[in-house]
């Protein structure tokens, strides 16, 4: 009987032992549990929002977790009422796809201590608030340099969404370098997917003879896209790669590939190493390119211009810098 009862106990001691040895190796596999992201407007832009949402697919397919997204999140109640939400479920780690995430995320990151918060180009920060910064100046930078070439009537024109992008800047300044008779002009819609607003603009711009367009938003420049395509004119693509709206019409695209920004991210915060700050990423990190060129660009031009991004990855100089 006892030699029995010691047998038992044996197996039960082994299948406990088994057992703690499986959650361990299980909690050993990392942090995520689910993933959450939060859209100031559609995943459905063909640009900066659709972006994210291919972000947390990768997420999804990497990690094989649940994902969760919720778009037109705008206020402050309703980040807390989704982080709510998404805390119930069991997620704990959530994406605030935006600047504008910054600050709501600061307010509530403190009674969430178990969910890390990460959004994109802002200052905020906290020991679970992560913001991961693009360095846009050199994508506008390049994207002006193609601009520049490629301009027949030396009017060139930025609709922006805002006038404090970074990228707006660099564009001017790689027109500039490209082809200083080239004139710049410049509107900005003051929202990110205003179409209409973004559409007058672009009217405007056309009496002006702008024949290369930098339409730097999300949805309004699919909209501007396609009105350049019916005047047989030339754009340069934003955030995602546009050729696919009209590989000859569109010069080539200055990408963030913010897919690979939240899987780096979901990586880091799986093996514990997803710390609170602000970080910056560029060409050199890979998430920053020029998308696919028009067969319409001279084939040395892309070569020399292929060139010059080498030499910026490799020195951090633009080529006014050099």
């Amino acid at each position: 009987m006892g030699k029995r009862f010691s047998y038992i106990n044996a197996i039960i001691l082994f299948f406990f032992l088994f057992s703690l040895t499986g959650c361990d190796s299980y909690f050993k596999q990392g942090n995520i549990q689910k993933v959450g992201m939060l859209v100031e407007n559609t995943i459905h832009d063909q640009a900066w929002g659709t972006s994210g949402y291919n972000g947390l697919l990768s997420i999804k397919e990497e990690f094989d977790v649940d994902v969760y997204f919720k778009e037109e999140i705008q206020t402050q109640q309703e980040v807390n009422q989704s982080v709510e939400e998404f805390a119930n479920k069991g997620v704990n780690l959530i994406f605030g796809h935006s600047s504008l995430y910054g600050k709501m995320f600061e307010n509530i990151s403190s009674a969430y201590p178990d969910i890390h918060f990460v959004y994109f180009n802002g200052g905020y920060q906290d020991s679970n608030l992560t913001s991961l910064n693009f360095n846009s100046h050199a994508m506008g930078f390049f994207g002006g340099m193609v601009a520049g070439k490629m301009t027949t009537t030396n009017q060139v024109g930025i609709i922006a969404a805002y006038e404090w992008q970074p990228e707006i800047e660099g564009f001017y300044e790689g027109v500039s370098y490209q082809n200083p008779d080239a004139n710049v002009q410049m509107n900005f819609v003051n929202n990110w997917d205003d179409e209409e607003r973004a559409l007058q603009l672009f009217e405007q711009m056309n009496e002006k003879n702008v024949d290369v367009y930098y339409p730097a938003g999300d949805s309004f420049s699919v909209s501007i896209i396609n009105k350049i395509e019916e005047l047989d004119k030339y754009a340069i693509g934003f955030v995602s790669d546009q050729s696919n709206l009209n590989e000859q019409k569109v010069l080539t695209s200055t990408v963030q590939h913010v897919d690979k920004l939240y899987l780096n991210a979901a990586e880091k915060f799986n093996d514990g190493e997803l710390t609170g700050g602000v970080f910056t990423y560029d060409f050199q990190d890979e998430v920053i390119s020029l998308g696919k060129f028009s067969p319409d660009l001279p084939n040395d031009f892309v070569k020399e211009l292929e060139n010059e991004v080498d030499a910026y990855i490799e020195t951090g100089l633009l080529p006014n810098e050099r």
